[in-house]
């Protein structure tokens, strides 16, 4: 070979470096679509709730009407009462408690088990993390579906099977939101998450509709189905998900052989630590070319993770979570129990409520991409969810009065409503975590993310367990009740952020997150 010229050159991604762009591209689809498949496998327990318990007044009407015109007196067993065409144990009358515990149950393991995985999730690879808990996953959810095949009437088998589903899902969110931090700096980061974090409505939405597609006929079909499918998913992820830009190019070193050619290296670090090595990107003439250390870079060993009380000590951590708190409990509530009020409000059947319910989660789509960009214009997260939060609790009023006047005014009321409710609940979970993930308090220290994600969505899902139990609570009393337990959550939320609020609308810095540097 000719004299080596080395000249090192930075670029970010241009067609010289098109795998860079292509695994970037990858993972945001990888990590959408695993991401889809918690959601989706979460949703079918919202949608059998009313075939689970269901309403027998029809049923006793038509029994009544063919004995009638038979000229035969009812039979005894023709004279139901309102628990006789129901799946037992949810076959009582306060069968609303019962599946008040079941969504209480699984909750609290997920809010319990999120603080653990943020933790463990520092310490292990992200790929074979995440790998298990969707195997685990779709495991269990398949399981609550077999209670219909073996006909399992016992309580404490789905209450099982709810609190192990919880802990084990709780392995997705970090680890998704670690990995597509990774792969993606702050610059648009509210916009890039805001559409990433559409998969919680899209999961909602192929949920709803996987698990009413069954419902009436074989509602354990309705679970069998997105356990396999998040299963399928998490073989995907074993095989296909690379979890940071750790590969990616240093500098590109440029020199010229012996007949003229210019050849192009890539240097670039491993995972381990103290590796040297470099990548021929453009082969000569498609002959294999010994590869020779161009340029030695020594890789400095890796930080350690940050602890539980380090990360809370990051600036805006509490707020945020306590915010998140009250956000999710409004989020969930609707999740878990409004394809039951629409069943009971509109007087629809469970597939009719539940392919309905699915509006509210395609208004969380246009509500979390419309705060990712506005917080991005406006470089003030926590102004962007106070203001939508605002806007949120008399929202929700309007659609408790509504939804009782057609289907027409429930439909659009249900966009307006999940627009404002998962708007602030997606810009925290995201674009929020990962800001205070890679506070410049942490001086570099990325393994940070994983910590302060699941700290933060971990005390919003103790919000997210409240919500559904006091709902299956307060519902008994009518639904007025739980409509004023949403909007002082909503109160509350907004609350929490003043501080934050006006910091932000008082500091000078032109920078995005001033309020919580």
């Amino acid at each position: 070979f000719g004299p080596i010229t080395p000249t090192i050159v930075f670029i970010a991604c241009c067609p010289l470096v098109f795998p860079l762009c292509r695994y970037r591209a990858l993972t945001f689809i990888l990590t959408f679509l695993l991401y889809t498949s918690f959601h989706l496998s979460r949703k079918p327990i919202s949608i059998v709730k009313s075939e689970l318990h269901k309403n027998c007044s029809s049923v006793n009407e038509l029994a009544t009407i063919a004995s009638s015109g038979s000229g035969q007196l009812p039979s005894l067993t023709s004279l139901h009462t309102d628990m006789d065409c129901s799946w037992k144990p949810f076959d009582k009358r306060n069968y609303k408690q019962l599946l008040g515990a079941m969504d209480y149950s699984f909750l609290c393991a997920y809010a319990v088990g999120m603080y653990l995985s943020g933790i463990i999730g520092e310490r292990l690879p992200i790929r074979l993390y995440l790998t298990v808990g969707m195997l685990t996953s779709g495991l269990f959810t398949c399981l609550f579906g077999l209670g219909y095949v073996y006909n399992i009437h016992n309580l404490g088998f789905y209450i099982f099977v709810q609190v192990a589903n919880g802990l084990v899902q709780t392995t997705g969110w970090p680890s998704v939101v670690t990995c597509i931090s990774n792969w993606f700096g702050k610059g648009r980061r509210g916009l890039i998450m805001g559409l990433w974090n559409s998969h919680t409505s899209v999961g909602n939405i192929l949920g709803s509709l996987i698990a009413g597609y069954w419902v009436s006929s074989n509602w354990g079909m309705s679970f069998i189905v997105p356990g396999i499918i998040i299963a399928v998913m998490g073989v995907v992820c074993f095989f296909f998900l690379i979890e940071r830009e750790c590969s990616l190019l240093i500098g590109l070193m440029k020199w010229t052989g012996e007949n003229g050619h210019t050849e192009m290296y890539m240097q670039y670090e491993d995972n381990k630590a103290q590796v040297y090595d470099t990548e021929l990107l453009l082969p000569r003439d498609s002959v294999c070319v010994p590869m020779q250390p161009v340029v030695v870079v020594k890789r400095e060993s890796e930080p350690s993770a940050i602890s539980f009380m380090g990360a809370l000590r990051i600036p805006g951590v509490i707020e945020f979570s306590l915010c998140l708190l009250f956000a999710k409990l409004v989020s969930y509530t609707f999740l878990f129990w409004l394809p039951l009020y629409i069943t009971k409000a509109a007087h629809l059947d469970a597939k009719k409520a539940g392919d309905l319910s699915t509006l509210f989660d395609v208004g969380g789509i246009v509500g979390g991409i419309l705060a990712g960009v506005i917080s991005d214009k406006l470089g003030k997260r926590a102004t962007t969810c106070a203001v939508m939060l605002l806007l949120a609790a008399p929202t929700l009023y309007g659609f408790s009065m509504i939804s009782e006047f057609g289907l027409g005014p429930t439909i659009g009321m249900l966009l307006v409503c999940g627009c404002l409710v998962n708007g602030p609940y997606s810009l925290i979970t995201t674009a929020v975590s990962a800001d205070l993930g890679t506070h410049k308090s942490l001086k570099g220290n990325a393994r940070a993310l994983s910590t302060v994600t699941a700290i933060i969505d971990g005390t919003g899902s103790v919000g997210a367990a409240l919500g559904p139990l006091l709902a299956g609570l307060l519902s008994a009393g009518g639904w007025d009740r739980v409509f004023y337990m949403l909007m002082t959550a909503d109160f509350l939320a907004l609350l929490l952020l003043l501080r934050l609020v006006t910091k932000e609308l008082t500091s000078t810095k032109p920078r995005p997150i001033s309020a919580v540097e």
